[in-house]
């Protein structure tokens, strides 16, 4: 049986990872198939058009993507791949990236993600979405079991 980690455990992961602190990204859920991951939107991570970048926003989805399986497939995870759609430029203060399982298997685990600017009366706004698939390594050899 995979030990599934809490809230607490997963913000740890999350501040393990030195691009997630070069960020500002944190964790604000994480229970029962979903992950909800924040960052705080600075000048420096818009592009030249004053929007949020793209990889910004990949960065996002494919983290919270894998928190998401994480909370049904326990905390050793790799992704295996993603899809993102940029649906309209993201701006405001706030980017939330929100993830949930679609199908736990064995091996892999599928999850959708939406990610949405905030502006600053708190008001979200679709920018982008984005699909994964999420692999979990076999125990005893560290692999994804399909390879």
């Amino acid at each position: 049986m995979k030990s599934i980690p809490d809230l607490t455990t997963a913000q740890k992961v999350l501040a393990a990872q030195p691009f997630s602190n070069l960020l500002g990204a944190r964790l604000t859920a994480f229970d029962e198939g979903e992950a909800t991951l924040e960052l705080d939107v600075r000048d420096d991570l818009r592009q030249q058009n004053g929007f949020v970048h793209g990889g910004v926003l990949a960065y996002a989805a494919d983290n919270t993507l894998t928190f998401a399986a994480g909370t049904v497939a326990g905390a050793r995870l790799l992704t295996a791949g993603f899809t993102i759609d940029y649906l309209r430029p993201a701006a405001g203060t706030l980017l939330r990236a929100r993830a949930r399982v679609v199908r736990a298997g064995r091996s892999r685990v599928v999850c959708r993600c939406d990610i949405s600017s905030v502006d600053d009366n708190g008001v979200e706004t679709l920018c982008a979405v984005a699909q994964g698939t999420i692999s979990v390594p076999d125990s005893r050899t560290g692999v994804d079991a399909d390879t």
